[in-house]
């Protein structure tokens, strides 16, 4: 965190995002749990039809699930170089021996960004490949896709009505296709559930020829099957 947060969090009486100590936005025992994250392949269960092998940093629980709900509902902005730290180790472990990657942000509607003020997925994205640029991998940000039909609230839905409400809901932007054929790509989002997102983001993509290697997001819902990636 810059010098300039901290003195401001210590001096405003700040809390960890995390764990809510007082003091700075992330405290250094959660940046040490951060470090120490070990990434896993996260596949849904049941499996959604189209999805490419999903990779995640860590489950959806504790000091993590607080952070990504304080980048994205709260606009702690300062969480979106951590929290690219974390992308950054989902994105290495799902890459295996590549070393170069576009990162394709699941895109979010626009009235959302407007009422959060921010795309906190696409900041997220970018801090991502500042990390790995500095580990030497050749990552770049591609916003291939876009919202062309927002969906319901995804909450409470089971698997079947989440691949339903999301079906047709993003197209690939066609400027985009001859620049990612046969490149590496990886889809990227905040948490995977069921699947049924990445799986439809993914649709739209290779719908205008365009392969996607894998996904990678910061944390799985307890409602995957996990295997060493």
């Amino acid at each position: 965190m810059p010098a300039r947060d901290a003195f401001v969090d210590l001096v405003l009486g700040g809390r960890c995002a995390g764990c809510e100590r007082p003091g700075i936005t992330l405290c250094g025992g959660c940046r040490e749990l951060l470090a120490a994250l070990t990434p896993f392949r996260a596949w849904p269960d049941p499996r959604p039809a189209g999805l490419p092998p999903p990779t995640a940093s860590a489950p959806y629980a504790d000091e993590l699930r607080q952070l990504i709900i304080a980048h994205k509902e709260n606009a702690r902005y300062a969480l979106a170089r951590p929290l690219g730290g974390v992308l950054a180790t989902a994105v290495v472990s799902a890459l295996g021996e590549h070393r170069a990657a576009w990162l394709c942000p699941v895109p979010s509607a626009r009235a959302t960004v407007r009422q959060r003020g921010h795309d906190p997925l696409r900041r997220i994205a970018k801090a991502a490949i500042k990390a790995l640029r500095r580990q030497g991998v050749d990552a770049r940000l591609a916003d291939a896709l876009r919202v062309v039909r927002r969906p319901d609230d995804q909450a409470g839905l089971s698997a079947e009505r989440r691949t339903v409400n999301l079906d047709g809901a993003f197209a690939a932007r066609s400027r985009w296709a001859e620049r990612l054929t046969d490149q590496p790509v990886l889809l990227v989002d905040d948490v995977i559930t069921t699947g049924s997102t990445l799986a439809e983001a993914c649709r739209a993509l290779e719908s205008r020829g365009i392969a996607v290697l894998g996904c990678a997001v910061l944390a799985a819902t307890r409602r995957h099957r996990s295997s060493g990636s």
